[in-house]
């Protein structure tokens, strides 16, 4: 069998690797993929957009592809998914209406709302000025209080999220995000805690928790500087996420998101990811949701997949969800993102890497995130451009191999966290130090 995984990301290499270790997958394309995608045996690339959905839907249907994975949430909210439905395609991810989960974060809190959903309250608006009305009101003195969260309505590549720690920076956010007419935004309380993924699979029926996983998102060590696409992640976040708390994120995340929709008419086939905030008493809370597999989440949680990725996807895609049962591998997967100076702001591509070779002598795995190849010649293209992915017994294990490999790769002026684990394993981390197991 054929299989089309669309994007060019770290998580569509992982995607496509995992692919490829099913005895089912004889040959994955990836549109348009990246300098790692390009070297794996029975892989091949596809100079097409992810955006382009006309050409991805007349390429699988002369290349008679079975199964196609959607990486990206663009193509996503575009509706890609609903074309190659049209044409018979067999296609992992939500329809164009589902896809609003991420596409709208008015829509989505307003479902959370009407499903009492536990997230934090929120208003949205069109208008600035009724926008620094309501930032003002928020308490008996007028003068609102601090912090507060803004996020800006529609896609942001995981950046249009800014907690605001005084009105200056309330106001410029709300500036930024109401710049242009038809723009929306969120004013959005703050919530305080630990934030976690939980991603699951649905067929529109049933929803299967994966692993839960623990993203860094800032730019820099100790949770400082910039949101970003992410910087690193570990799973199973079982520090925060004990099985009980796991159903009780089912029971009151999960299921009734996929009632919420169903409510609406809308069948959900694909991810459901809700980025949650646990409350110091426990208690979870929706942040967002996102209509995909998480990235960097994705690198720690398909390496610790025991089922062929191609019959979980598959079994989504024709309803038979309910008869599946998700089978992991012990043990703990950490990765660490390597990203080009400058990131997430305008950054330098064109950087020649070395020392791959000797990072996957370790035991990593090496997942592309942002390369080219030009001749022999590996070379960065991206914000994020590697990410590394240890494994082990226990997570200390995992991040000693994560950054054994970091060490072997020379990429100049690479920026990548020191402290991925820390929020698991302590304030050691972050000087550098993984503890001993």
């Amino acid at each position: 069998m054929q299989a089309l995984v669309i994007g060019s990301g770290g998580r569509e290499h992982a995607l496509a690797w995992k692919l490829l270790q099913s005895p089912q997958i004889t040959r994955v394309y990836c549109a348009p993929g990246n300098g790692g995608t390009q070297q794996m045996p029975r892989c091949q690339s596809v100079a097409l957009a992810a955006t382009d959905i006309e050409g991805l839907v007349r390429f699988a249907t002369v290349q008679g592809i079975r199964l196609t994975v959607v990486g990206p949430e663009l193509p996503l909210v575009e509706g890609i998914v609903d074309a190659f439905q049209a044409a018979g395609l067999p296609i992992f991810g939500p329809s164009r209406a589902a896809a609003q989960l991420e596409g709208s974060k008015l829509w989505a809190k307003q479902l959370m709302q009407e499903a009492g959903i536990p997230t934090a309250p929120a208003a949205g608006f069109a208008d600035l000025s009724e926008a620094l009305a309501y930032l003002d009101s928020r308490t008996p003195s007028g003068k609102g209080s601090y912090p507060v969260v803004i996020k800006k309505d529609g896609l942001a590549a995981g950046k249009g999220v800014t907690v605001a720690h005084s009105r200056e920076e309330a106001v410029q956010a709300l500036e930024a995000a109401l710049a242009k007419p038809g723009e929306r935004v969120l004013i959005e309380e703050f919530l305080a805690g630990q934030e976690v993924s939980v991603l699951a699979l649905t067929d529109g029926q049933t929803c299967l928790p994966l692993l839960p996983a623990q993203d860094y998102k800032r730019l820099g060590d100790g949770d400082t500087g910039p949101n970003t696409g992410g910087m690193g992640a570990h799973a199973p976040a079982d520090h925060l996420v004990t099985p009980q708390l796991l159903a009780r994120i089912q029971a009151q995340v999960l299921d009734p998101t996929l009632q919420a929709l169903q409510r609406r008419g809308i069948r959900y086939q694909g991810v459901i990811y809700a980025g949650l905030m646990i409350a110091p008493n426990g208690d979870p809370y929706v942040l967002e949701y996102n209509c995909r597999f998480g990235d960097p989440e994705a690198q720690v949680i398909l390496p610790l997949l025991e089922n062929p990725l191609d019959e979980v996807l598959l079994a989504c895609i024709e309803g038979r969800l309910a008869d599946l049962q998700l089978k992991w591998k012990p043990g703990y997967a950490a990765c660490v993102v390597m990203a080009a100076p400058g990131y997430p702001d305008s950054y330098e591509r064109g950087i020649p890497i070395t020392g791959l070779e000797a990072a996957a002598a370790t035991g990593a795995l090496v997942f592309h995130a942002g390369t080219r190849q030009v001749g022999k010649q590996l070379l960065s293209d991206g914000g994020r451009v590697l990410c590394l992915t240890g494994q082990g017994a226990t997570l200390a294990e995992a991040l000693r191999q994560a950054y054994a490999a970091v060490e072997q790769v020379q990429f100049p002026k690479a920026h990548y966290r020191s402290d991925i684990g820390s929020r698991a394993l302590g304030p050691a981390v972050r000087r550098g130090v993984v503890p001993a197991s």
